[in-house]
């Protein structure tokens, strides 16, 4: 196995994201940070900080130049920042040292590496969206036609109440649609970061807050108004969010697991996962995975959030470089893998109606007690069908049986009532129908 499977040879197919994975190649961090340096020494050029014709000469080489992400290697084994390197590396390509010269000027390494990794996380959170949107899509097709096919809900493991199938799907559903909403909240928040060595800014000229200004709009990103080198609430966020799409995304992957299970056979997925050696098996891989990636998202996620320490902190900057590529594959993949899991999903609702019926009826035990406590106090009648439930166990006879021949004239006729369920599943379908307007699209860094 690789360092990561995320971009193994073998496992790519299991848990990579080509798409996902593009964004935190070596050349798409290069490129991001050229943007940012072009884009940076033209807004210079404009406020006067340095010749206007040589803002305006590099920020059209930075879309032109090549750089080899291989020829950085050495430059950040020493500096532990890839910029020195780049920085090094595009005046020699420019080959004009009068424009060169003001290449990087007054600003920081954290500030362009900062600043392209937002325009890169911007494009991550657009691709997310498009996922979970999908997912929500195709989880209210699947809500909306299973909203009254009956099945058991279960609490703690045991059989609890009648519900459908369409319910239990809504309520994997809602988190995808609030992580949607959080995705959308949290991607115009993304800012560009212009404060120099010291978050001092004193070497970017008389009014660096408006440059900074300058090159939030140039780039699309929001102006924080201040440094935030060691403020890193914002990656911390973003690395709960990603979190929480991954948690979105496997609620529908725990209850899958039980569904697919083959002593209940409530739900059969289209191609399950082939066994070296029981010809009869088909795992559940794709619920598997979602599951296996929020265990690893939590696990990522801790390392984040830690106070920064200084005006500029290289442990905790470090760490972050370690930690939120695999938290956006992890985020990525798994919003992927939800929402093809949901068009293979194929309920059985024959399943589902015998788990429903099966002797010796204990299902109706909480329907059964509030209608005996139209009769009598509830906390008796509770206590009656509890007695009445254990001589149901004992004996196989059904407890609505017991309860009728105890009880004469009881109207049971509510015993398969589906409550809400049929209006929750409806209800979620016709939310998550609104959620697909307002998609955007980030800067293309290939």
């Amino acid at each position: 196995m690789s360092v990561s499977p995320f971009d193994s040879a073998i496992h790519r197919q299991l848990f990579g994201d080509a798409e996902m994975g593009r964004l935190f190649s070596d050349t798409a961090e290069i490129r991001a940070m050229m943007l940012v340096l072009g884009a940076l020494a033209k807004a210079q050029g404009r406020a006067g900080v340095i010749p206007e014709v040589s803002g305006a000469f590099l920020a059209r080489a930075m879309m032109e130049v090549q750089i080899d992400p291989a020829g950085l290697a050495d430059s950040v084994g020493r500096n532990g920042v890839s910029v020195p390197g780049l920085v090094a590396a595009l005046r020699k390509a420019l080959d004009a040292p009068e424009h060169a010269t003001w290449l990087h000027f007054g600003a920081t390494s954290q500030d362009i590496q900062d600043t392209g990794l937002m325009l890169r996380l911007r494009q991550v959170l657009a691709l997310i969206e498009a996922r979970l949107v999908m997912a929500s899509a195709r989880l209210a097709d699947l809500a909306e036609a299973a909203a009254e096919m009956p099945m058991a809900a279960r609490t703690y493991g045991q059989v609890a109440v009648p519900t459908s199938f369409g319910a239990m799907v809504a309520g994997w559903g809602w988190p995808v649609m609030r992580a949607v909403e959080r995705v959308r909240a949290l991607r115009p928040r993304l800012v560009v970061s212009l404060s120099g060595a010291g978050g001092t800014a004193s070497m970017l000229g008389e009014d660096p807050a408006a440059i900074r200004a300058d090159l939030a709009e140039a780039l699309g990103l929001a102006d924080p108004g201040r440094s935030w080198h060691a403020d890193r609430s914002l990656i911390a966020e973003l690395g709960h969010l990603l979190q929480e799409v991954t948690a979105a995304s496997a609620k529908a992957g725990e209850d899958l697991l039980i569904l697919t299970r083959s002593d209940v056979v409530e739900v059969r997925l289209g191609g399950g996962g082939a066994s070296s050696t029981m010809p009869q098996k088909e795992n559940p891989v794709a619920p598997s995975v979602l599951v296996a990636l929020v265990r690893f998202a939590a696990a990522q996620g801790a390392a984040l959030g830690h106070p920064h320490r200084e005006a500029r902190d290289g442990a905790g900057w470090f760490t972050e470089w370690l930690v939120l590529p695999g938290l956006a594959m992890a985020a990525g993949k798994s919003a992927a893998v939800l929402a093809d899991v949901m068009a293979q999903v194929e309920p059985d609702a024959a399943a589902m109606e015998t788990r429903l019926t099966a002797a010796p009826g204990l299902i109706h035990a909480e329907a059964l007690s509030f209608a005996l406590a139209r009769h009598m106090p509830r906390p008796e009648a509770q206590a009656e069908v509890k007695r009445l439930a254990g001589e149901a166990r004992a004996t196989g006879r059904p407890l609505p049986d017991l309860v009728a021949k105890a009880y004469p004239g009881l109207d049971l006729s509510g015993l398969s009532s589906l409550g809400q369920a049929p209006a929750e599943a409806r209800a979620f379908a016709r939310e998550a129908r609104k959620i697909g307007d307002g998609q955007g699209q980030g800067v293309n860094l290939d």
